[in-house]
């Protein structure tokens, strides 16, 4: 009885899987050629790629590539779509090409190198001093492992850097959305924070590529230290912001340690890379010391930045009541 009925329903599983083989597994195809608008459908098209066709011919006057208009493969590097997405061509001021796909003209700007480089927020209240304490205790492994490898270090610092901005603007998102409220423009700040970070780590890759247990390394801390913070600004703001703060007063020193090498020639001072010249609109002729300049006061500003953040959380305000400090970058 159980042999007949395993039979029964194993034949009605093969009848199932024919019948709706087809539909599940293939698409209708058109017998003939269609012509919508601007573009030709031949024969072969699925009925869904000729609706969206159909259907995106009506919204934009693109025009697909026929047999005229095709161009060797090496003569562009265009990606032809027909969903209207053109590559944009920007040009310098010079008039000259615009090369750099990662970030855009108008995002270049020229960074305040005037902005106090020794400033210190002494920790006074315990959650300065736990902030203080983190990365203390995370700054004398690291020294202890770089010593006066100052691309090597600056290379670590970077991957770490960009983390806070980006954890903390969309921990505000979320928390926009769910609350249904405006930032203040802090979402936006933390983001450019975590973009600029992430300008500097471009900037050095150009000039050191890291070794493959370096790269391991990265990968291990930023690991760790993404949850950690993702964890510690979920629990509280304010120490977030604080060990950013402080985090940052770190990398001021370990630039000013990398500049004051470059200026007494125990490092060789290379040309800088050709994206800092234009990211931070840098003379033609700048060198690296320019180059870890202007990245030191990059990190100065990103110092005031997160210590003004917690400033406000911990008087009891939320980020929202005051406006974010944004068009620095």
């Amino acid at each position: 009885m159980n042999r007949n009925n395993t039979l029964a329903v194993t034949k009605a599983s093969q009848l199932l899987v024919t019948q709706l083989g087809k539909r599940l597994f293939t698409t209708p195809t058109f017998t003939g050629s269609t012509n919508s608008g601007p573009f030709n459908i031949s024969q072969g098209t699925t009925l869904g790629t000729a609706r969206l066709l159909t259907i995106h011919s009506q919204k934009y006057n693109t025009h697909a590539p026929s047999g005229s208009d095709k161009k060797d493969d090496t003569e562009t590097k265009a990606v032809s779509s027909y969903w209207g997405v053109a590559p944009p061509s920007h040009t310098k001021a010079d008039g000259s090409a615009w090369k750099w796909n990662c970030f855009r003209p108008w995002e270049a700007y020229e960074a305040d190198t005037t902005i106090d480089v020794k400033k210190h927020h002494n920790p006074v209240t315990w959650n300065d001093k736990i902030a203080f304490g983190i990365v203390q205790a995370l700054k004398y492994p690291t020294s202890l492992y770089f010593k006066r490898k100052h691309i090597h270090h600056a290379v670590l610092l970077e991957t770490v850097a960009a983390v806070p901005g980006m954890v903390g603007g969309m921990l505000l998102h979320t928390k926009s959305l769910r609350r249904f409220e405006q930032s203040g423009g802090w979402i936006k700040a933390l983001l450019e924070e975590a973009e600029n970070e992430r300008m500097h780590l471009m900037t050095f890759i150009d000039v050191y590529n890291p070794k493959w247990h370096e790269r391991a390394l990265v990968f291990a801390v930023q690991g760790v230290f993404f949850n950690a913070y993702f964890l510690a600004y979920l629990a509280s703001p304010k120490l977030a912001h604080r060990i950013t703060g402080y985090l940052e007063e770190e990398a001021v020193n370990s630039y000013t340690e990398f500049l004051n090498d470059l200026e007494k020639g125990v490092m060789e001072d290379i040309p800088a890379p050709a994206i800092a010249i234009d990211y931070w609109c840098l003379p033609q002729n700048s060198t690296l010391k320019d180059v870890v300049r202007v990245i030191r006061a990059d990190e100065a500003h990103h110092r005031d930045l997160n210590h003004y953040a917690s400033d406000i959380q911990c008087q009891g305000h939320e980020l929202k009541e005051y406006p974010a400090p944004i068009g620095y970058h």
